[in-house]
């Protein structure tokens, strides 16, 4: 007993150490896990000690916490997790759905991950608060199941890459804040083509590295979208279609430009900054904007549009004369508030008034309608004979300089072979004294001089002259003519009796 009872005495420190060691080993086993997980899994949801729970709101908010809290409520509407050291937001942060959350705040925080199955629990989310983290692109899934979200805030990141579609699932969106970020390409699939988001008022690029801005495309918005686009302090070239851009939004007072006016800056080509609205002084001498009047024509159909700042507004037209809508036959206000003017008269010209209301805000547009006395297709045809006129004019002067000088050339110029009977030029019908014709019975007709006689000395009765000065000889060359009517030729009738004033005479 003694042996026995001696030899319990010895193993019992031996099994003591055994034990000590085994949870020693467990305890560095579960420290070093939660030393190299990325992500520890988050505590339990405590009410009373790590966050705040009244009725439908849960707020964890200055907590220190590295993870979302587990066993999250079903029936709850806001979480606030703002100021904690969350750095990864995985699928698995909430493994129920959560239908009745709207609210998600999770801004200054440290996250520089997003999953892209983040938010498939969450899809009934209305407003989601991720500014101030260190957010550094957005891939184009991360908010696809965010279909009712209306509210997205972005900004203060390090957002440099934004995926064309990031967006474009977002059908609900109204505002969208991504200033103070590193993005250097303006997002314009937001604001035209097929990925853009139709109910948005607000988009706030400003604070970034943009350089270029689509002006054009940014001046055919609606202005309920110009009244919430801020893009201020980005380095902008100056140039006088920005200035013009935005003097534009100042005359209308959209919030973007009257809000920020001395904060809309611009690089001069010496690279010294620059307000944009300096631009009409001495920097760029820009000329001063004014609003353009529309025109029409006759007979065409016309859409005044009431550009207003806010969206869903009554509105009513008061015409020319201070006449109303229904007063007009040709003129109807269509269900978006806009009015259709169709055929259009020279009468309907004149100042259009649209008076927009809503329970927080009135407005009121001048539009100035400005009718041309012909239509469209007539000013058309009017051109068409103006310049049937210009080229019938100059194919007349080509003609006249064509015939001036390239006529065939004179006989002088060219070779005398190859002449046929009857060609003989001007010069030798009327001065060649030797005719060029064989016919014997022509050769002594035509073998006589000319010579110019006064006419002041022949003249018989009516005026007439006598060619020999003599009554007597007068029959007799009378006899002669008649026997040399029919055998008289071109050249010789074309003799230079037919060129000058004078009479010549054949002696």
């Amino acid at each position: 007993m003694l042996q026995s009872s001696s030899r319990k005495g010895k193993t019992l420190p031996f099994c003591k150490l055994q034990n000590n060691l085994q949870r020693c080993a467990l305890f560095l086993a579960l420290c070093s896990a939660s030393l190299w997980l990325p992500e520890a899994e988050g505590s339990t949801l405590n009410c009373h000690t790590t966050c705040i729970c009244a009725s439908n709101i849960v707020s964890c908010s200055k907590m220190n916490l590295s993870a979302v809290p587990t066993s999250l409520p079903l029936y709850m509407a806001v979480l606030d997790l703002s100021y904690n050291e969350i750095t990864r937001l995985r699928s698995e942060w909430t493994p129920e759905k959560l239908p009745k959350l709207h609210n998600l705040l999770l801004s200054h925080n440290k996250l520089s991950f997003l999953s892209s199955e983040a938010f498939t629990n969450v899809k009934h989310l209305r407003y989601l608060d991720l500014s101030s983290n260190k957010l550094q692109q957005l891939d184009e899934f991360v908010f696809e199941p965010l279909v009712n979200l209306e509210v997205l805030l972005l900004y203060n990141n390090r957002i440099s890459q934004i995926d064309k579609t990031a967006f474009s699932t977002m059908e609900n969106l109204q505002k969208l804040y991504l200033s103070q970020n590193n993005i250097s390409r303006f997002p314009e699939e937001l604001i035209k083509d097929r990925y853009r988001l139709e109910k948005l008022s607000l988009l706030d690029v400003s604070s970034n590295r943009i350089k270029k801005i689509p002006i054009d495309d940014l001046k055919a918005l609606p202005a309920s979208i110009k009244n919430g686009l801020y893009f201020h302090n980005n380095p902008l070239p100056c140039n006088c279609n920005l200035y013009s851009l935005l003097a534009q939004w100042h005359i209308r007072k959209f919030n973007s430009a009257v809000d920020f006016i001395d904060e809309y800056t611009c690089i001069l080509p010496n690279l010294q900054k620059t307000q944009i609205f300096n631009l009409s002084g001495e920097s760029m001498n820009c000329s001063t904007f004014k609003e353009a009047d529309e025109e029409a024509f006759l007979e065409q159909t016309l859409i005044l549009n009431c550009d207003t700042k806010h969206q869903n507004m009554t509105k009513t037209w008061t015409l020319p004369g201070n006449m109303t809508s229904g007063d007009n036959q040709t003129v109807k206000v269509l269900p978006n508030g806009n009015l259709r003017i169709s055929p259009v008269r020279y009468e309907d010209s004149g100042t259009y008034t649209c008076f927009a209301a809503s329970e927080k805000f009135n407005e009121t547009i001048y539009v100035v309608l400005k009718v041309y006395n012909f239509t469209m297709h007539g000013a058309g045809e009017t051109f068409n004979t103006a310049y049937t006129t210009l080229v019938g004019c100059l194919a007349s002067v080509v003609l006249v300089l064509m015939y001036l000088y390239l006529t065939p050339c004179r006989c002088f110029c060219c070779p005398n072979k190859g002449k046929t009977r009857g060609e003989d030029s001007i010069h030798s019908s009327m001065l060649s004294v030797t005719p060029t014709h064989e016919d014997p019975t022509l050769k002594a007709e035509l073998n006589r001089h000319v010579a110019f006689i006064d006419s002041k000395d022949l003249q018989g009765q009516n005026g007439k002259v006598n060619p020999n000065g003599d009554e007597e000889n007068d029959d007799a060359d009378g006899e002669a003519g008649s026997l040399m009517k029919g055998k008289r030729k071109k050249s010789v009738a074309e003799s230079i009796s037919s060129v000058f004033s004078d009479t010549p005479m054949v002696v």
